[in-house]
C-alpha cells in the first residue's frame, strides 16, 4: 500500500505470436473488476477463468462491462491465474483457427459467457491469420 493510503490496481499485457513477442500494452481495470477485487476479497465471486479479444477501437473507459466487438473467449491456460507476491498472471492461447482477425481489444472476464470484465485495453491492429498461433500473457499488478 502506498504511503497515500491508495490502493492501485493496473495490468499490462504482453502478445505473443507464433513464439514471438510482438507487442506489449497497458490495459484499463475497469471500476466492474475493481468491484470484483473487493468481492474477492470477502470471498464472494469466481476467480478469472477467460480471456476474450474483439475488433472494436473504442478507447477503454472505467464503465466498460464488455468488449465492444468480441469474435472469440478462451479459457485460461492456468485457471485462476498464477499469483507472485502482489502480482498475477494470466495466458491464454488461441491456436490456428481460432480467433482470427484484425484485433483491436481484449479483456479478462470471470466466466466463459457474460461474467465480469475485470480489464480491458485496446491496441492498433494485430492480425491473426488461420495458420498463426497467439498467447496473451496479462499481469495485473496490486500496489
Amino acid at each position: 500500500m502506498k504511503v497515500d493510503g491508495k490502493l492501485n490496481v493496473t495490468g499490462c499485457l504482453q502478445v505473443v505470436m507464433n513464439g514471438k513477442l510482438h507487442s506489449e500494452f497497458d490495459n484499463l481495470v475497469v471500476t466492474a473488476g475493481k468491484e470484483w477485487v473487493a468481492g474477492m476479497m470477502t470471498g464472494v465471486g469466481n476467480a478469472v477463468s477467460h480471456m476474450a479479444v474483439g475488433t472494436s477501437t473504442s478507447i477503454a473507459s472505467v464503465g466498460q462491462t464488455a468488449l465492444v466487438a468480441e469474435i472469440d473467449r478462451n479459457a485460461l491456460t492456468v485457471a485462476g491465474g498464477t499469483a507472485v507476491a502482489a502480482t498475477v498472471q494470466y495466458a491464454c492461447t488461441w491456436g490456428a483457427g481460432d480467433g482470427n482477425g484484425a484485433l483491436t481489444e481484449a479483456a479478462l472476464f470471470d466466466n466463459s459467457s457474460g461474467g465480469n470484465m475485470i480489464a480491458r485495453t485496446v491496441f492498433n491492429v494485430i492480425t491473426k491469420d488461420p495458420e498463426d498461433v497467439m498467447t496473451i500473457i496479462w499481469t495485473i499488478t496490486i500496489a
